[in-house]
């Protein structure tokens, strides 16, 4: 199959694709810079020069594939505070992604996040869905693609996807935040959870999905469904050797900047069904393990 996908040389995507390649895929990768390019061409991977500031050429490209896989997101004006933007430019390349596979049976596997669910108060499953808002509405969009004749799916990725792969991620930043501050916080007592998977485990649903999900379908990248936040804190500190404390919810913006509403997430998810439907099992790591082995702290 020869697959188009953007975010390739990000942090999922640069396991997505050696994962897509020893299956016997032929990947086509979105580069915005010569050193994605390069980091592409390295992998094994042909490359598309663009960006998702062009959705009709992106759509192009996504006509003469086989299928599609969507990781890329605008990370950086999220960080900024525009995730309105952010999610707007999101929405525009999903639709446009429609349009040009509509009709096709081709998949398009696309992306979003478990922490949509957090407002449910309960454990979030792959069948539960939101009525609409920003990201969500990407979402939507998709799984209504199966209607118009695209075997298309959503991967869901926790608030931590880990490995050494991950550089800028929600735990490396905590980990900035701890050392620049001197202490390894949480937010009141600490006992919300994140949930969490580790990116190789991620890849391989992505690479499932890809192959055999069901149009319309919700996926969970789940292997943790849930670890309070003081747990994940302690661990830093103790591995960054600072005190480790609890930053009352006024304060939080100050101490933990764009990651404050992050830190104060309760956002326990399954992926049960996921496991059910697909036959995918995490095989890494869980996020404790993870961050014991240390790579987490070193210059890496």
């Amino acid at each position: 199959m020869r697959v188009f996908i953007t975010g390739a040389s990000g942090h999922v995507g640069s396991a997505v694709v050696p994962e897509l390649l020893s299956a016997g895929h032929e990947v086509v990768g979105l580069a915005r810079s010569d050193a994605s390019a390069a980091a592409l061409e390295a992998a094994g991977a042909q490359v598309h020069r663009g960006n998702l500031d062009d959705p009709d050429a992106l759509a192009e490209v996504a006509a003469a594939a086989d299928g599609v896989i969507h990781l890329a997101f605008k990370h950086e004006n999220m960080i900024a505070g525009d995730f309105l933007g952010a999610a707007d430019a999101d929405l525009r390349v999903v639709r446009a992604f429609g349009e040009a596979l509509a009709g096709s049976g081709k998949p398009l596997v696309s992306t979003s996040g478990t922490g949509l669910l957090a407002a449910l108060g309960r454990t979030g499953t792959e069948a539960d869905s939101l009525p609409g808002g920003p990201r969500i509405d990407s979402e939507n969009e998709v799984i209504g693609f199966a209607e118009r004749g695209i075997r298309s799916s959503v991967v869901r990725l926790p608030p931590t996807v880990h490995s050494t792969l991950d550089h800028h991620g929600f735990v490396p930043t905590l980990i900035a935040i701890a050392r620049e501050k001197g202490v390894s916080g949480y937010v009141g007592e600490g006992v919300n959870r994140w949930p969490a998977g580790h990116t190789l485990d991620a890849a391989n649903l992505y690479r499932l999905a890809l192959e055999s999900a069901p149009a319309g379908t919700r996926l969970h990248a789940v292997g943790d469904e849930g670890i309070p936040l003081r747990r994940i804190a302690e661990v830093i500190g103790r591995h960054l050797d600072v005190p480790v404390g609890s930053i009352p919810a006024e304060d939080a913006p100050g101490h933990f900047g764009f990651l404050a509403p992050m830190v104060q997430l309760d956002n326990p998810t399954t992926a049960e069904a996921t496991t059910a439907l697909l036959g995918w099992k995490p095989l890494h790591p869980n996020l404790i393990e993870d961050l014991e082995q240390g790579h987490y702290f070193t210059g890496r």
